[in-house]
């Protein structure tokens, strides 16, 4: 199987990863900004249900049945892919709870904020 990187191999072997970074520009090396504590807070009084739990965003989501709770996971899953910024989360039955945070920054970044008011609006739509 083919990857932006090459073959698997290639991709785990950490000098890779560094003539990758090198042939970055500064714009892709720079995608996520790491947020400080008091904007983290700033942002997160804006953002409906929100919280702040292991150094995550976090949010539980309650839907009718599991029919509608995976349909909510289907529509967030395309949007992240989108953004190339993907979710933590976990689904039983009618409850999709989510965590959001960067692992390129080692913590929550401006992205972290996008996606969740995202994930609010498509809430919003399937109340």
């Amino acid at each position: 199987m083919s990857t932006k990187l090459g073959d698997d191999k290639q991709r785990k072997t950490p000098n890779n990863m560094k003539i990758l970074l090198n042939s970055m520009s500064n714009d892709q090396q720079k995608k996520y900004i790491k947020l400080s504590g008091s904007e983290i807070e700033a942002a997160i009084s804006s953002l409906e249900a929100w919280s702040i739990k292991d150094s995550k965003l976090h949010r539980s989501f309650k839907f009718k049945n599991f029919v509608g709770a995976f349909t909510f996971m289907t529509e967030v899953a395309l949007h992240a892919e989108k953004m190339d910024h993907h979710p933590e989360w976990f689904n039983v039955y009618d409850t999709v709870t989510i965590d959001l945070m960067t692992h390129d920054v080692k913590g929550i970044s401006d992205q972290d904020i996008k996606l969740a008011n995202l994930i609010n609006s498509i809430y919003d739509k399937k109340k």
